[in-house]
């Protein structure tokens, strides 16, 4: 896997995390299904937020890892997640804290493209997101969006 191995504990990233993890960081494997089924509605779900919210130049559901690093931020995880992009030590996040942050709509979003059940997909996130994070900022600083979906297709 290069660039993920030992990014997250006990070495193994599962392809629903992956899949997870470029939902989030940069929109990889979000637009399939919209484009193989475009004339299919979402089941109480108006067409129109899509777009602003989603795929937005691919950088993911939140805007990419700038995008979730700020959300961690607003919502009161700063510090947890500079410890991810710093060189120190990465500090852990809670499941609950993790999706309180990122939000229940896009939590569900992901959890529906991944077939995982939304506990199990934060539990794994707030386990995998801190090294991937790492990984991903090895000079401390946040990479540019093309760079993040580089490593996503390696």
């Amino acid at each position: 896997m290069g660039l993920f191995d030992n990014a997250v504990p006990g070495g193994n990233i599962t392809k629903p995390l992956m899949i997870a993890l470029g939902a989030l960081l940069v929109g990889k494997m979000l637009s399939g299904r919209s484009a193989e089924q475009p004339d299919q509605p979402e089941t109480a779900a108006p067409p129109a937020p899509v777009p602003t919210e989603a795929t937005a130049s691919d950088g993911g559901l939140l805007g990419g890892l700038g995008g979730l690093l700020d959300k961690l931020r607003d919502a009161g995880h700063g510090n947890t997640a500079d410890s991810w992009v710093g060189t120190g030590q990465n500090q852990s996040i809670n499941a609950n804290d993790l999706g309180n942050a990122i939000g229940p709509q896009i939590i569900r979003e992901i959890a529906q493209r991944t077939g995982m059940n939304e506990q199990e997909l934060l539990k794994q996130l707030s386990t995998a997101l801190p090294g991937i994070v790492d990984k991903l900022t090895p000079n401390g600083q946040v990479p540019q969006q093309h760079q993040v979906a580089s490593a996503f297709n390696s």
